[in-house]
């Protein structure tokens, strides 16, 4: 159970912060609910309370995680199927996964192959997704802007 002012993540849409517990009828049952907010876009998410193991809400990580993130990105090995079909299924199952460190591994993977060869259209969508996420924690996590943590995201893939 979380609780109010907690910064937490909510797999593939990113880091924010719950603002409230609220009950609220929608479509005739009555629930409850942390409202959170992403720090990013200023959007509020509602997740319902009995939800909350299956979509693998989870604290945000740490400072010493953060330095294990950015190690992810500064690692320059990408193992990626070549295909690109199984590569995009993979890089999807590993940002529903909700594990920073795998979606570290897409952005750092895709970033990598954007500047060999490119990136398809889903691809790039993929990449920006990915790299939101990531952005989202890194912010609340280390309690830096937005442009900062796309700044430290940059330099650790070269």
């Amino acid at each position: 159970m979380f609780n109010i002012g907690d910064k937490v993540v909510y797999p593939m849409h990113g880091a924010g912060v719950i603002e409230a517990i609220e009950e609220k009828e929608i479509l005739g049952k009555k629930r409850k609910y942390y409202i959170m907010k992403m720090p990013l876009g200023e959007m509020k998410v509602m997740i319902p309370l009995d939800n909350v193991g299956d979509i693998g809400l989870r604290d945000i990580i740490s400072l010493e995680e953060v330095e294990q993130v950015m190690a992810v990105l500064s690692d320059d090995t990408s193992k990626m199927p070549k295909n690109w079909n199984r590569r995009y299924r993979a890089n999807l199952d590993k940002i529903k996964s909700g594990d920073i460190y795998e979606v570290a591994a897409v952005v750092r993977n895709l970033m990598l192959r954007d500047k060999e060869k490119g990136l398809s259209t889903g691809e790039k969508k993929m990449l920006n997704n990915a790299k939101q996420i990531l952005v989202s924690e890194l912010v609340l996590a280390r309690g830096i802007e937005e442009q900062d943590a796309e700044i430290l995201i940059n330099e650790a893939v070269q």
